[in-house]
C-alpha cells in the first residue's frame, strides 16, 4: 500500500519553508506493515479511532486519531496516520478519511487536529488544500521522531 516516489520536499530554514530536492522512494516493508497493524490495534484499544477505505475488499486507505487531548488551550488530538494507496490518490479518499477523522476528533472535545506530516510537496499541497496550517505549538516528540516532517494543525 505505501509507495511514494519523492523528489521535492519542504524544509524549514529559519522561519521559512523552502523547497529542496531530496529524492527517495518511501516504500514500506513487511515489518513496517506489522508494526503499523500493531499501532492501529493499539489506537482502537486505547479509545482512539481508525477509519478504512476499501475497494473490492482491498484496503486502499486509512486514517487514525489517538485519544487524549494535549497542547493546553490548543486542545489537540493527534492524527497519527492518513495514507492512501498510490493507485487511489487524487480520488477523494484521503479527503473523506481526513473529514471523518476530524469529525471524530470534534466529538471528543478537540479544538484542533495535530498532524506530523511527510514533507513531500504533494503531501503538503493536500494538507494545505484542506486548510491545515503550521502548528501553533509543535510537539517535541513528533519533531524528534521525524525531524523533516512538517508540524501542522487543523482547526475543527
Amino acid at each position: 500500500m505505501r509507495h511514494q516516489v519523492v523528489d521535492q520536499c519542504l524544509r524549514r530554514e529559519g522561519d521559512a519553508w523552502v523547497v529542496r530536492s531530496d529524492p527517495f522512494v518511501d516504500d514500506w516493508s513487511e515489518e513496517d506493515y506489522q508494526f503499523l497493524t500493531a499501532c492501529l490495534q493499539n489506537t482502537i484499544k486505547t479509545g482512539g479511532a481508525v477509519y478504512g477505505a476499501f475497494q473490492e475488499g482491498t484496503l486502499k486507505g486509512f486514517a487514525s486519531v489517538e485519544q487524549g487531548l494535549f497542547g493546553g488551550e490548543h486542545r489537540y488530538l493527534d492524527l497519527t496516520s492518513l495514507h492512501v494507496s498510490e493507485d487511489m490518490r487524487r480520488s477523494g479518499i484521503g479527503r473523506t478519511l481526513f473529514q471523518m477523522a476530524a469529525e471524530w476528533a470534534r466529538t471528543q472535545g478537540a479544538a484542533k487536529l495535530y498532524i506530523s506530516s511527510h514533507s513531500a510537496i504533494e503531501t503538503q499541497r493536500f494538507y494545505r488544500s484542506l486548510g491545515c496550517v503550521d502548528a501553533a505549538q509543535p510537539q517535541q516528540k513528533h519533531v524528534e521522531a521525524e525531524p523533516f516532517d512538517c508540524q501542522l494543525e487543523y482547526r475543527l
